[in-house]
């Protein structure tokens, strides 16, 4: 139903009569609603930027509605978990040295996540192990360690990319570090509800003062023109570590299945 509003504006001689008109129809979606309800596509940014040009290790594979990610979890970078005496070996940054795992494995890692990813009516806590998976196919794990917060005795045996090796030899991020991100708005990779993150800048090179509290925003990034929800390292320092957590809290989706 339309209603008529009237205006009587005096002129010098006569009334000018404005009609305006209101109806039913709905206004058009802005970019956040259309980001939110999950139309954006991430498959061709899967696609294009999942690779490790060292060990070769990373694959996607894309059905309807899901993508799976596979990778051995093997870094492309140097580590001092390489071990001493290979070509990628590097030793560990300042005072830092080897936690009892010294050394890292492969495993047969497939991330699940959904081509179109949405927010979730209930938002999952993480938890320990990996919450998702950055783009050479190391996991990204949050800021627990063996069941509890992150503490010296553990970061003080991460790596200069602020990773180490699990019991298993499971090597795995917790942290902004070099050869993955540090202080920019790097795409890292992607969470298991299929949300992408990035360093702790935005792509204008400013630090994002909107983060919601499980630590993202929607908007455009470089990979992606239309405005996607993704997240954002921390620019929080953690505890007396110096350094910045890559993911904490819950999940804006639905968490997806990563099995190892």
């Amino acid at each position: 139903m339309k209603r008529i509003l009237y205006y009587l504006i005096p002129t010098a001689s006569l009334f000018l009569i404005l009609f305006m008109a209101c109806s039913s129809t709905n206004v058009d979606s802005t970019d956040e609603d259309t980001a939110s309800e999950g139309s954006v596509d991430i498959t061709a940014v899967v696609q294009a930027n999942y690779r490790n040009d060292y060990t070769e290790g990373v694959s996607v594979q894309v059905s309807d509605n899901s993508i799976q990610v596979s990778s051995t979890g093997l870094p492309d970078h140097k580590t001092p978990y390489w071990g001493v005496g290979h070509e990628m070996y590097e030793d560990f940054p300042g005072t830092n040295h080897a936690n009892m795992n010294t050394s890292m494995t492969t495993f047969n890692y497939v991330m699940t996540i959904p081509t179109k990813p949405q927010e979730a009516s209930y938002k999952e806590e993480t938890e320990l192990g990996p919450v998702g998976m950055a783009l050479n196919g190391v996991p990204i794990y949050n800021d627990y360690e063996g069941g509890g917060m992150l503490e010296e005795n553990a970061w003080g045996t991460f790596d200069a990319s602020g990773a180490h090796p699990g019991p298993r030899e499971d090597y795995h991020y917790h942290c902004e570090g070099t050869y993955l991100t540090v202080d920019d708005a790097n795409l890292i990779g992607f969470l298991r509800d299929g949300f992408p993150i990035y360093g702790r800048k935005d792509m204008d090179g400013t630090y994002p003062d909107n983060l919601d509290d499980n630590g993202g925003h929607i908007g455009v990034t470089a990979e992606f023109s239309d405005a996607i929800y993704h997240y954002h390292t921390s620019n929080d320092v953690y505890s007396t570590s110096g350094l910045y957590v890559i993911k904490s809290g819950a999940y804006y989706g639905t968490k997806g299945t990563f099995s190892q």
